[in-house]
């Protein structure tokens, strides 16, 4: 359908997982995608399997912890796109930790999930200002919303994205500029093989046990979130700002 044609998007984090699903959804939907990761392999699997798909799209090996190298990048996309129409904060740290977390686990995990995404918002937004329009979507997670067991680290970086959101989208909203969130349920990715790991289970017995909690017995993909996104970054949602749309299976309403 191209709801996002001649649109120009930065993804974050689109060299594997949510990332990737979003990345292939928005070239498909006829945005012009410039994927920011660190994974410098995973960005060149990226641009190949799209090439191969018939698209194209741009990447750019880039840390979202360092904020000089985010500005670079980011003004680097303005002066060759000439605009930036919106913005996917999806690049994530998983630093699954209890209240044994040290003062390093707190830092690795702000650093990319809250700091990282404040970088690339800080920028991009002022691109946005300049043009008078944009929209922003945030991956939360529904650990932001509900507790977790030993998840304080990661839960409190995403808590930390939803109400940031709030404030973009109440600072922005004046510049015709839109903020939105999505708090992802159980989505399988390389990242939930860790997690099963971590947890001393395999990966099928992880799904088993994450749709249980779900309301419709099952878990999600990169592509269920990658729907929401489309949607929350297109025209279709002009009216919605700030808002945290959860993309859980019901997990969050038991």
């Amino acid at each position: 359908m191209e709801r996002l044609k001649d649109k120009v998007a930065i993804i974050t984090g689109a060299a594997a997982g949510i990332g990737w699903g979003i990345a292939e959804r928005f070239v498909s939907e006829g945005a012009s995608v410039i994927a920011f990761d660190i994974n410098e392999q995973g960005l060149n699997d990226l641009k190949t399997h799209i090439q191969t798909s018939g698209g194209d799209i741009d990447c750019m090996h880039v840390d979202i912890t360092d904020e000089a190298a985010v500005k670079n990048c980011v003004e680097e996309v303005s002066a060759q796109y000439g605009r930036i129409d919106i913005l996917v904060n999806d690049a994530a740290k998983f630093v699954l930790k209890g209240i044994e977390a040290n003062p390093d686990d707190w830092q690795e995990s702000f650093s990319v999930n809250v700091f990282g995404a404040a970088n690339c918002t800080k920028y991009v937004s002022a691109v946005m200002v300049q043009q008078g329009s944009g929209a922003i979507v945030n991956l939360a997670s529904i650990s932001g919303v509900v507790a977790q067991p030993l998840l304080i680290t990661y839960s409190a970086s995403k808590a930390a994205i939803i109400q940031m959101t709030k404030n973009l989208a109440l600072d922005l909203g004046k510049d015709g500029i839109r903020v939105n969130c999505i708090s992802p349920g159980a989505i399988i990715t390389s990242a939930s093989e860790r997690h099963a790991a971590k947890l001393n289970i395999t990966l099928d017995e992880f799904i088993k046990n994450e749709s249980k909690n779900t309301v419709i017995n099952k878990v999600g993909s990169p592509a269920d979130v990658a729907c929401a996104a489309l949607f929350l970054a297109s025209d279709d949602a002009g009216f919605i700002t700030g808002a945290n749309l959860m993309v859980d299976g019901g997990y969050t309403i038991v």
